[in-house]
């Protein structure tokens, strides 16, 4: 039920900002078949994996899709782009609007004097298909005019640093509305480090929506409904994971959208499939996998579908007692905040 996947989180514990330096973030290490607990800095995680290991990364790019204007009226409004809806327009998007009652069909929201958003058309789900009107490429009008799309939980304005801070040092391709955050403790440094210890790392791409923060909202999560997301694994991928698999190495997933992808696309016999395509994999328990061996992820909210993964790929009542030391031992929690590597 779905109500197996509730906590309290105290006040406070939700991460405003990003810790100082990157790799400066806690790290719960939690052992799936003993439930041992170890209490580490993100800097120390070189040291959990072994030569032959296989480090797999999200490599998408989070974008400025928030747009705030005003109607002609004077009251304020909102947009945040999803997904270009036309092949033949980067004017022309997917999106969700505030407030939605008012922000019509036909409706026009002024960002700027050199950018509006016209609302074109609703869909039945409520978001909207919307047209940017400005003389500049949708892209240089987003550089310009847009703001990093924070989680809401965060409760404040974008600014200058979320920009640097909301992304991954490895970031690549842009389509994302939310970083996949396990990514964020990651510095240039601590990658060449596991470089050094002869760990190999290999890339894919899943661009992440807003449902990742949308709750379990049905009492049964087997009627919960996935959005699909678009995911990219190249060629080099799928053959260093192959390679992996040949030498015996593990499999590390940084993050929930890199084990939703590669659980995607396994094929068995130690090999992925290559390709682009989109995936509404839905991870909870029970669930068998078959193509991850060590996750590296963030404390999530309750009731979520990533919480339910990381249930399903350790154990619910172990990940819940680890939950409860985290929240005992002052970690902070969300996207900003702290994470936990999970090993056999």
């Amino acid at each position: 039920m779905t109500s197996d996947f509730d906590y309290e989180l105290p006040p406070g514990r939700v991460a405003r900002y990003p810790a100082a330096h990157r790799a400066d973030s806690r790290l719960l290490v939690l052992s799936r078949s003993t439930g041992r607990i170890e209490h580490r800095r993100f800097r120390d995680l070189p040291g959990l994996m072994g030569a032959g290991d296989l480090l797999v990364v999200n490599d998408t790019r989070v974008f400025p899709a928030r747009l705030l204007g005003r109607k002609p009226t004077g009251a304020a409004g909102e947009v945040l782009l999803l997904r270009p809806a036309a092949d033949d327009d980067d004017r022309v998007w997917e999106a969700l609007v505030r407030p939605g009652r008012k922000l019509k069909p036909g409706r026009l929201l002024r960002v700027a004097p050199e950018l509006a958003v016209r609302v074109l058309s609703a869909c039945p789900d409520g978001r909207r298909i919307v047209r940017l009107e400005s003389g500049m490429a949708a892209s240089e009008a987003l550089r310009r005019f847009g703001h990093t799309p924070l989680p809401p939980y965060i409760e404040r304005d974008d600014e200058p640093l979320d920009r640097e801070r909301y992304q991954t040092v490895y970031a690549r391709h842009e389509g994302s509305v939310a970083a996949p955050t396990a990514g964020l403790h990651f510095t240039q440094a601590l990658l060449d480090e596991v470089a050094g210890l002869g760990v190999a790392r290999t890339a894919l791409t899943l661009h992440v929506g807003t449902a990742t923060f949308r709750p379990v909202e049905v009492d049964d999560p087997a009627h919960h409904g996935m959005d699909a997301e678009h995911y990219v694994v190249p060629d080099a991928a799928a053959r260093e994971y192959g390679r992996c698999r040949e030498r015996e190495g593990r499999v590390w997933a940084v993050g929930t959208t890199v084990v939703r992808t590669l659980e995607s696309v396994a094929e068995g016999g130690g090999r992925i499939r290559a390709g682009a395509g989109t995936t509404d994999l839905f991870i909870r328990p029970p669930f068998e996998f078959r193509a991850v061996d060590c996750l590296v992820t963030n404390f999530h909210l309750p009731r979520s579908t990533l919480l339910m993964l990381v249930a399903a790929f350790a154990d619910i009542d172990t990940v819940r007692a680890a939950y409860a030391e985290a929240i005992a031992t002052g970690y902070r929690f969300y996207s900003y905040g702290d994470a936990m590597a999970l090993l056999p």
